[in-house]
C-alpha cells in the first residue's frame, strides 16, 4: 500500500498472520483492528523462529493468558453455531468458561440427541489411517441421514449429506473415510477434510476421526495429534453432535461427556 495511512486496516483471521507481516502491514494505516482467534490453529511455520518471533500476532498480544484480557481487546463471548452442549465442553477446555451460546441454539438438536459422544472403536497399528473408524462413521451416517433436525428457528428439516462433516488430523484417513462413504449414493457427497480445510467451517453432526490406535503410534509428534487448537477447531465445527473417536489420554472429553449422560461407549 503507497501514498497516505488508511485511517483504519482490518486483518481478518489474525491467528494466521506473523508478528512481523502485521508490524509492516500497521505501517500503512493510522488504526489497526484484528480479528481472530489465537485459539484456533495458527499460522503454518517451516522453519525455526527463535524467541517467539514465529508466533502469530493475535498470539503475541495473547501472551501467557489463557483468553484475551479486557484491557487487551474484545473477546467474543457468545457463539450463534453450537448447542449449549457442544459450547459448555469448548467453553469449559479452551476459554476458561468464558463462551456461551446463544439462546436461539437451544432449539437445535437431532434424532441422536445433542453435545458430545465417544464412537469407540478397537484397533491396533494404525498410524495416520483407520479403515474400522471410516467403517464406524459411514455406519452412523447411513443411520442418521435423512431423519429429522430442528434448526435455530424451531424448523424441523431433514439431515443431508451436506450436513455432515467428517473432520481427521491426517490426508491418509481423510482419503479412507472419503473412499467408504462414495461406495453409498446417499452418502458420497458428505464432506471430508482436515483440521485445517474446515477452519471457518460449520456442520449439524461432525465426526472427528482422529485414526491413530495409540499414542505410540503417533507419526507426526503427540503435540500434533493432540494439540488444543487443534480439538477446539474439530469439535467447534458442530452445530448439535459431535462424534468423536478418541485416544483414552484425553480424559477431559470422556468426564465432561460422562457427566453430561452424553458418552456412548462400544464393546
Amino acid at each position: 500500500m503507497q501514498g497516505s495511512p488508511v485511517d483504519v486496516l482490518l486483518i481478518d483471521e489474525a491467528g494466521q498472520l506473523s508478528l512481523a507481516d502485521a508490524l509492516a502491514a500497521s505501517c500503512s494505516a493510522k488504526n489497526l483492528i484484528l480479528l481472530g482467534d489465537p485459539l484456533q490453529l495458527s499460522q503454518v511455520a517451516k522453519a525455526v523462529h527463535p524467541d517467539g518471533s514465529g508466533n502469530s500476532v493475535l498470539e503475541d498480544i495473547l501472551g501467557d493468558d489463557v483468553t484475551l484480557p479486557n484491557d487487551r481487546g474484545v473477546f467474543l463471548s457468545e457463539t450463534r453455531r453450537m448447542h449449549p452442549d457442544v459450547c459448555g465442553f469448548i467453553s469449559e477446555q479452551i476459554y476458561a468458561g468464558r463462551l456461551g451460546s446463544h439462546p436461539a441454539c437451544r432449539r437445535q438438536s437431532t434424532v441422536a440427541g445433542t453435545g458430545l459422544r465417544l464412537l469407540a472403536s478397537k484397533h491396533h497399528g494404525n498410524t495416520t489411517s483407520s479403515v474400522e473408524e471410516a467403517e464406524l462413521i459411514a455406519d452412523e451416517i447411513g443411520r442418521l441421514i435423512g431423519t429429522e433436525w430442528i434448526d435455530c428457528k424451531g424448523a424441523i428439516k431433514p439431515l443431508l449429506a451436506n450436513d455432515f462433516m467428517v473432520v481427521a488430523p491426517y490426508n491418509d484417513q481423510v482419503r479412507t473415510v472419503q473412499e467408504r462413504l462414495s461406495r453409498d449414493l446417499r452418502t458420497a457427497k458428505v464432506p471430508v477434510g482436515t483440521v485445517d480445510k474446515f477452519q471457518g467451517g460449520e456442520a449439524v453432526v461432525v465426526f472427528f476421526s482422529m485414526a491413530t490406535s495409540s499414542g505410540e503410534d503417533v507419526t507426526r509428534g503427540a503435540d500434533f495429534l493432540f494439540s488444543r487448537n487443534r480439538l477446539n477447531v474439530a469439535i467447534s465445527r458442530a452445530r448439535t453432535v459431535d462424534d468423536v473417536r478418541l485416544i483414552a489420554t484425553l480424559n477431559a472429553f470422556v468426564e465432561y461427556a460422562q457427566e453430561q449422560s452424553s458418552l456412548s461407549v462400544g464393546a
